[in-house]
């Protein structure tokens, strides 16, 4: 979807129509979910503090998000999707893989499929979608972002490695401003520089990731496209107003575990076994504790009881300010699976 939330609130008041919208809470620890393109044309962008986007376009309309919205929007999205796969990954609200090699309309090409789907879209939502075409899912997603807005991009097979040679390597996806730094020490600034390094080499300075980017500079990408993912993390954080010191995160880390834990009473199928808290100081260090304890976790209290000791486990200078916690339940197993190693040793 083409600047989503930006979107949808342009769509419901006509007076942000052609207006720089962006969708975050002013103030100084508030950061941004979208930005309509109008905004985007004076360097606002999601993620980006809230602050920032205010500095870079003076005259922005700041509009609260609303997600009740966006999720029926989605909703509908999803189902206009479901008319001509079963094969959808979401990746978020906003965006989807879809595997079209079988098409329940029997359509001619992915193409004519790209274009019924934003069609379809547009008359339904009134909002506008753009795609990408491609035999994987990583040129794909490049290639959604080609000829945005309102747009689709195909890359044929046979034309991967020609569209991908010149590309810079920040267009890669996982390549961030600290990755492109380090290729740029080893003098690759293209994907095809990265055709032409030894992938011996690659592998012996990124490890693992050093022989996907190889891949990736081929045009190579075997993941499938993944319609029913299991839940691997049932999580909730919050930022506080002002950095807070270790002592005094006790009431936000109940409030968060309980949201949390409710959120968690939804999963039927599967349980967790490990209790994650993550924190973010004041100088923006990430750090995470977990615990996975011999019995299942079967309350609330019990949960917040093993968070709350986490914090013992945080082991940093006593004047250390947190502006961000989190708390979070991970390592999700079958529950049938659970039943039946119980009964091993019944």
């Amino acid at each position: 979807m083409d600047a989503f939330y930006a979107s949808v609130e342009q769509r419901d008041d006509p007076s942000l129509r052609g207006k720089p919208v962006v969708v975050a809470w002013r103030g100084a620890r508030s950061v941004v979910c979208a930005a309509s393109y109008e905004a985007r044309k004076f360097g606002v962008r999601s993620a980006m503090p809230a602050i920032r986007a205010e500095r870079l376009c003076p005259d922005a309309i700041f509009v609260p998000p609303d997600f009740v919205r966006y999720k029926a929007v989605s909703k509908i999205v999803r189902e206009i999707f479901s008319r001509h796969t079963d094969l959808i990954e979401p990746l978020s609200l906003d965006e989807a893989y879809l595997d079209v090699t079988e098409n329940k309309l029997g359509l001619a090409s992915a193409t004519e499929v790209a274009q019924r789907i934003r069609q379809a879209i547009f008359e339904e939502t009134q909002l506008t979608a753009s795609a990408g075409i491609a035999p994987n899912k990583f040129l794909a997603k490049i290639a959604s972002d080609w000829n945005k807005p309102n747009g689709q991009y195909v890359i044929r097979p046979s034309a991967a490695i020609d569209f991908l040679t010149p590309l810079p390597v920040g267009r890669l996806p996982g390549v961030g401003k600290v990755m492109e730094a380090k290729l740029a020490k080893l003098n690759i600034a293209t994907v095809g520089d990265i055709r032409q390094h030894n992938v011996q080499s690659l592998e012996h300075q990124f490890g693992r990731w050093g022989l996907r980017l190889h891949e990736l500079s081929f045009g190579i990408d075997n993941h499938a496209v993944v319609s029913e993912r299991p839940t691997q993390q049932i999580s909730s954080e919050d930022t506080f107003p002002e950095d807070l010191s270790l002592e005094a995160l006790a009431p936000h880390i109940s409030r968060i575990a309980e949201k949390t834990w409710t959120a968690y009473c939804k999963e039927e199928q599967r349980t967790a076994r490990t209790i994650v808290l993550k924190l973010k100081t004041s100088e923006f260090q990430t750090l995470t504790r977990s615990h996975t304890p011999d019995m299942i976790i079967q309350n609330q209290e019990d949960f917040l009881a093993i968070a709350m000791q986490l914090c013992e486990r945080v082991n940093l200078p006593v004047n250390t300010r947190f502006r961000l916690v989190g708390v979070g339940l991970a390592n999700f197993i079958d529950r049938q699976q659970i039943l039946s190693q119980q009964s091993l040793f019944s």
